[in-house]
């Protein structure tokens, strides 16, 4: 069996805490002990953490899915290089560049200069990207795949709809439905037209003077990450046998009976942590076609900035932490 590495690491990092649930300014830097892997796991230092609708939900609510309560430190997003390996682990050495999405939806801790997770919930970091931009990948892109690839089961010449298009799940749901030979519809504000068009866009709804339902039909598969009113609205632009892969949980708010009436079907997608899947989008960026944006990068320390941003819901693409320069 390969055996663990010992680092030369400090004994205590950096991290962003929270002691209660509540506002962006609950999010503080604190210095706590440095974390070690455990047999199958590495230890990366953190370059870039991706920040991420969830982040906010989970500081909100003070509490994760799984039931972890406070003092804990967020964010799943990572970039960076590996440090230490654990005892098994023989898909990586130290010095290895990686990006991932560990332990989601369980707390992981990115906003830390180290974190620790299982080998296989981290990818070679894509080649020509830099740790920001990888930071900004993982979750996003795995649930824009997960969705589309791996539940819609979408193929070329199917028509996709996608909602929220240039954010950050969105913008990159374009570019992988475009990558599989769909015909892409995204709803976004016009002044972002010009962009999803660049990246592959073939029809554009602007949600403030256009209503989708009304003028979008036919669709085979919608990805939806607003939920509420939007789902019934979903429902009519769906062809009989389409799919609504919604990444919010469906709630008794859903139209359930509409749906069945329809002959469509509807489900709620949650991701997962996905080596596989990691490769996949590392090979669509390798290839110059698939391209992350970044609208916003700050410092470890301005994590509530970051949140406060975010919260607006006007971001185009991600935000990212620099954690190490």
């Amino acid at each position: 069996m390969p055996q663990a590495t010992t680092s030369s690491a400090p004994a205590t990092m950096r991290a962003v805490s929270q002691d209660a649930p509540g506002a962006p300014d609950v999010l503080k830097v604190v210095e706590v002990p440095r974390p070690r892997p455990d047999r199958g796991e590495i230890l990366v230092r953190v370059h870039a953490a991706g920040v991420n609708p969830a982040d906010w939900k989970t500081r909100e609510r003070g509490v994760f899915v799984g039931g972890a309560t406070p003092p804990f430190t967020l964010g799943w997003d990572v970039s960076g290089v590996v440090e230490e390996i654990g005892d098994g682990v023989t898909l990586f050495q130290p010095g290895d560049e990686v990006f991932g999405m560990p332990r989601f939806p369980h707390p992981a801790g990115a906003y830390a200069e180290y974190v620790t997770a299982p080998a296989r919930h981290f990818a070679p970091r894509p080649k020509g990207l830099t740790h920001i931009q990888a930071g900004a990948l993982p979750l996003a892109s795995l649930t824009a795949w997960q969705a589309l690839v791996d539940t819609a089961h979408i193929r070329p010449g199917r028509r996709v709809l996608v909602h929220a298009a240039a954010g950050g799940v969105g913008h990159l749901a374009v570019q992988i439905a475009k990558a599989r030979g769909a015909y892409v519809i995204g709803t976004a504000r016009a002044a972002k037209h010009e962009l999803l068009r660049s990246l592959g866009a073939d029809e554009l709804v602007d949600y403030r003077t256009q209503d989708f339902a009304e003028t979008v039909r036919d669709v085979d598969v919608v990805l939806d990450s607003l939920g509420g009113p939007n789902w019934a609205r979903s429902l009519r632009t769906l062809r009989p046998g389409g799919t609504l892969v919604s990444i919010l949980p469906l709630d008794e708010t859903f139209p359930r009976e509409e749906a069945e009436a329809a002959g469509v079907r509807a489900v709620f997608m949650l991701v997962e942590p996905d080596q596989a899947g990691l490769r996949e989008i590392s090979a669509l960026v390798e290839d110059g076609r698939l391209r992350v944006i970044t609208d916003a990068v700050f410092p470890l320390e301005e994590a509530a900035a970051a949140h406060t941003l975010g919260e607006t819901g006007r971001t185009t693409g991600k935000i990212v932490l620099s954690v190490t320069e």
